[in-house]
C-alpha cells in the first residue's frame, strides 16, 4: 500500500514517516508490517528507483529503509537525495556489497534480520535527527 502526503492530510506530525525501498514483494510486506507494528507510518513500499528518487526528494520523511540492490541497480541515487535533505536512512541487503566511504556511516542490516533489529536501527537513525 503506497502512502503519500496527499493521502494523509490530517496525519499528526509526531508520527515518524519511513520511506521503504525494496523490490522483493515479500520482504517489502514484512518491512511494512514490522515498521507499522512499531508505530511508524510507512511511505511505500517502493519497488523501483525512479519512484524512490521522486519520493526521497519530495515527501516529508523522518527516515528511510533502502535495499541496496533494486532490480540489479544500486540505490545510491536515492541515498544521495536523502543525504542532501538531511534524512537519515539505513541500508538493508543480503549481499556483501561495499558502498565505499561515502556511505561509511550509514547503518547496514544484513538480511535476514529480525523485526527487533529493524526497529532498533530505525529508532537509532531517527534519534540522530533530534
Amino acid at each position: 500500500m503506497s502512502v503519500t502526503a496527499a493521502d494523509t492530510p490530517n496525519e499528526p506530525a509526531s508520527v515518524a514517516r519511513i520511506l521503504v525501498v525494496e523490490d522483493e514483494p515479500l520482504v517489502a510486506i514484512l518491512l511494512e508490517e514490522a515498521l507499522q507494528d512499531c508505530g511508524y507510518q510507512v511511505v511505500g513500499p517502493v519497488e523501483n528507483l525512479k519512484s524512490a528518487i521522486q519520493l526521497a526528494g519530495s515527501e516529508r520523511l523522518d527516515a528511510a529503509v533502502l535495499d541496496i540492490n533494486i532490480d540489479g541497480a544500486i540505490s545510491d541515487a536515492v541515498a544521495d537525495r536523502l543525504m542532501a535533505r538531511g534524512i537519515p536512512f539505513i541500508f538493508v541487503s543480503g549481499e556483501q556489497k561495499d558502498l565505499g566511504l561515502r556511505y561509511g556511516a550509514v547503518p547496514l542490516l544484513r538480511k535476514p534480520f529480525s523485526a527487533d533489529d529493524l526497529h532498533r536501527a530505525v529508532a537509532a537513525v531517527i534519534a540522530t535527527r533530534a
